[in-house]
């Protein structure tokens, strides 16, 4: 039996205040027009146990499901076969401040493509870091 949490690695964590009304931003996060926008083309739908995937390039599509959905303020979905995304929105009256939470991460794990969490996560750590100023560039533009 596999012991939950006993290899974990820390979540990834990005939080950003962007100054946009936080439906703008909602729609940025929960639509699959906004989503394609600054992260990837993808079929999604805001409606819990949704699936969909997210076209990553070289990587194929890759499946997902939406597990949570509290609009304007939360949203969550399962990426893959290890990770889960979520969006808290917080409304800083006409700002929005943006959580983004990776989680899943585990030293003893290897993606898909057979690469090690340790290595996939400081990539994609990165990655977050700059997809989160697309997501402001594009919710303030």
């Amino acid at each position: 039996m596999e012991k939950q949490g006993q290899h974990t690695l820390p979540d990834i964590q990005h939080t950003s205040v962007f100054n946009a009304p936080i439906n703008k931003v909602w729609n940025a996060i929960a639509t699959s027009e906004g989503l394609a926008a600054w992260f990837m083309p993808n079929d999604f739908q805001p409606v819990s146990g949704h699936e969909f995937h997210l076209n990553a390039g070289h990587f194929g599509m890759s499946p997902c499901q939406v597990t949570e959905v509290d609009p304007p303020h939360r949203l969550s979905f399962n990426w893959g076969k290890d990770w889960n995304i979520t969006f808290e929105l917080k409304d800083l009256d006409g700002q929005t401040e943006v959580t983004l939470i990776h989680s899943g991460w585990d030293a003893d794990q290897v993606t898909e493509f057979g690469e090690p969490h340790t290595i996939v996560r400081k990539r994609m750590d990165q990655g977050w870091a700059r997809l989160c100023q697309k997501l402001g560039s594009y919710v303030e533009g």
